[in-house]
C-alpha cells in the first residue's frame, strides 16, 4: 500500500462524505464526529455508487437498494448485502488527508 494526500481536512464536515480515487480506486472519505473513515465507493451488492447514498451516524446507505454498511468496519449491516466493504487507513497532518491504498 502506498500513502496518498486525496483532500482537506476542512473540506469533510462531520456528517458529509467525499468521492475521491486513488490510483484508479474509488473510496469514499465519510466525516463521523471529529474522525475520518474511508471505504470503498462500491456497494457490494450491485456495484452502485455509495457516494450518492445517505451517510447517516456511522452508516452509509446504498442509494439502489438499501443495503447498509457500518464505514469504521465495512461491514454489511443489512441485505441485499453480505459481503463487507474494503476499508483504508486514514491519516490527518494538519489539514491534509492521507489514504493507504
Amino acid at each position: 500500500m502506498a500513502r496518498h494526500k486525496v483532500a482537506k481536512r476542512s473540506e469533510i464536515a462531520p456528517g458529509t462524505t467525499r468521492r475521491v480515487v486513488v490510483d484508479g480506486a474509488e473510496i469514499l472519505l465519510c466525516g463521523i464526529g471529529d474522525r475520518l473513515y474511508a471505504v470503498e465507493d462500491v456497494c457490494t451488492h450491485d456495484g452502485g455508487p455509495l457516494d450518492q447514498g445517505e451517510l447517516e451516524g456511522e452508516t452509509v446507505v446504498c442509494p439502489r437498494h438499501g443495503a447498509s454498511f457500518d464505514v469504521r468496519t465495512g461491514d454489511a449491516l443489512t441485505l441485499p448485502a453480505v459481503v463487507p466493504l474494503m476499508t483504508f487507513p486514514v491519516s490527518v497532518e494538519g489539514d491534509d488527508v492521507y489514504v493507504d491504498a
